[in-house]
């Protein structure tokens, strides 16, 4: 019996944000896997590493955590006034599947050095340093963002002393600015109340703020089911109970804010919604040692991705951090102390973030006009992945 050999994929792997992943140039790619489909969605999963039955990616490129097993794919604007689309794929671990329902907004970060270093930005608006504003069309949810790229002597600057709490090193700072980040096809609360009551079988009835914005995301009290809000990894991902009451939580928010009909679709759709759990601040101790005190922060946020405690905070749960603070009313902003706020700080795992979100009220509908933050981003690698010629074909 023969096998096919492996092939040259040109590929970079990227840290943008608190994540990393493998970006690619859609032109760049296998003929078969330019188009979306099962070429496509097999090839990325064999890049990863996936799917992984030990849970570990070591087959592959992918770290074996939520915030590192991601891919990306750039291709020429489809929009006006655009200088590329940006299409993200989170990959499944453990199982043969690509969810494309959501963005990632840390890789966000990286999106614009790489539509510069691409040759997707015309060189007339890089200047020789300053800022390069990258005009971005984020595919999977059909938003504009705008990331603010340093630029030092004509090449995008990668270093620097801008600190991430997740991140251990610091880099240059990269201003990510997500436009009108509300549901575009639907509601910013899609069930039109910002706080609901949310029955889960097995769980109880919980308030929740259920939200679209950034992603989909349902926020609950941590109090309400038994945590303080200040949880590192360990406390949750080490819990399979825990694990399972998240999931059953998350399958019931989504069918609640129209995501999917029945409980059952939630296995097949792990990026959104995502479920968060908030409380007042308080003093506690970041993954890393350093010391966090309740005047650092605004809000204790703790969120879950791809059925897991995330490490730090997701970029888009970021965004959905920041605007549901915006709107009096929600759990964010509650806990946050209430009333109005253009801004929010909130302690996670990792440590802290400040995002700042506009809000506004027209004809009883809240919608969201702008979330700011800066994260950084870095070349880690670059040249081709390898993989097998016919793990993608048939």
């Amino acid at each position: 019996m023969t096998h096919a050999p492996q092939i040259k994929v040109p590929a970079i792997y990227m840290r943008g944000g608190t994540s990393k992943g493998v970006f690619f140039r859609l032109q760049d790619l296998p003929e078969a896997a330019q188009v979306p489909g099962e070429a496509r969605d097999k090839l990325l999963l064999r890049v990863i590493g996936s799917p992984d039955p030990y849970q570990k990616q070591t087959d592959g490129m992918g770290g074996a955590t939520s915030s590192t097993s991601k891919t990306v794919i750039l291709a020429a604007p489809t929009q006006p006034d655009h200088d590329v689309d940006y299409l993200f794929g989170q990959v499944s671990i453990d199982k043969p599947f690509v969810d494309w329902s959501g963005n990632c907004g840390n890789l966000t970060a990286a999106v614009g050095a790489f539509a510069i270093n691409g040759g997707f930005v015309a060189k007339e608006r890089i200047p020789e340093n300053g800022i390069c504003t990258v005009r971005i069309w984020q595919a999977n949810i059909k938003k504009t963002i705008v990331a603010h790229v340093p630029i030092t002597n004509g090449e995008v600057q990668e270093t620097g002393d801008f600190e991430l709490d997740g991140v251990t090193f610091p880099a240059a700072e990269v201003q990510i600015e997500f436009m009108d980040p509300a549901d575009g096809d639907g509601a910013m609360f899609p069930t039109g109340n910002v706080v609901d009551d949310l029955d889960v079988p097995g769980v109880g009835n919980l308030k929740a703020t259920m939200i679209n914005a950034g992603i989909p995301t349902i926020f609950i009290n941590a109090e309400d089911i038994g945590y303080k809000g200040t949880e590192l990894q360990d406390d949750i991902n080490n819990d399979p109970k825990a694990l399972e009451m998240f999931e059953t939580i998350r399958a019931h928010g989504a069918v609640k804010m129209g995501l999917i009909q029945d409980v059952s679709e939630a296995a097949n759709r792990q990026h959104t919604p995502k479920v968060a759990f908030v409380a007042k601040p308080v003093d506690y101790v970041a993954s890393s040692g350093k010391q966090i005190t309740a005047s650092d922060i605004d809000v204790l946020v703790r969120a879950l991705s791809m059925g897991k405690l995330h490490h730090a905070m997701m970029g888009t749960a970021a965004v959905a951090i920041a605007t549901a603070s915006a709107v009096p009313g929600t759990l964010v902003n509650l806990a946050a102390g209430g009333g109005d706020r253009t801004h929010v700080t909130f302690g996670h795992p990792s440590g802290t973030l400040r995002v700042g979100a506009e809000a506004k009220e027209v004809n009883g509908q809240w919608t969201a006009t702008k979330a700011i933050m800066s994260r950084s981003a870095r070349i880690l690698m670059e040249g081709w992945v390898r993989v097998p010629g016919d793990s993608f074909q048939g």
